[in-house]
């Protein structure tokens, strides 16, 4: 088995710096400051973060001297972009389920009629057996 020098010099680079960490006094963390209260801001009814929505993402940052607005900015052209997206997938998703309910009904009343015409297919009580259903 051949084992490059590189692939030696790894290892003991590796163990280094893992001793390292574990022999400083600092404390080394992974977690993502960005979650800095999302939990709070979910249970406020806010946004997950402070940049999703809001007026400080959706207001242009200047408007002109005479009161014009200012062009919008790339970040706010695509969240409107986003945002009508959005839109037309939820109109089109409750159109689907609209037409889906509507099928569901059809399917129910046919069945219901195709019940009833069976019923009415079936034999009818002649006699005395007529004559005791009509007396209950």
């Amino acid at each position: 088995m051949v084992v490059s020098s590189t692939d030696n010099m790894a290892a003991p680079i590796r163990t280094l710096c893992c001793s390292a960490l574990k022999l400083s006094g600092r404390h080394f963390s992974s977690t993502c400051g960005v979650q800095a209260g999302q939990k709070w801001r979910l249970e406020h009814g806010l946004a997950r973060s402070g940049t999703e929505y809001g007026p400080m993402t959706d207001l242009p940052d200047w408007s002109f001297e005479d009161g014009r607005p200012a062009p919008p900015l790339k970040g706010q052209i695509r969240r409107r972009q986003e945002k009508e997206t959005l839109a037309r997938r939820i109109v089109m998703l409750n159109s689907e389920v609209d037409h889906g309910v509507e099928a569901w009904n059809k399917k129910q009343e046919e069945a219901r009629r195709t019940e009833e015409h069976r019923k009415s297919l079936l034999l009818k009580p002649k006699g005395k057996l007529l004559m005791k259903k009509s007396k209950s």
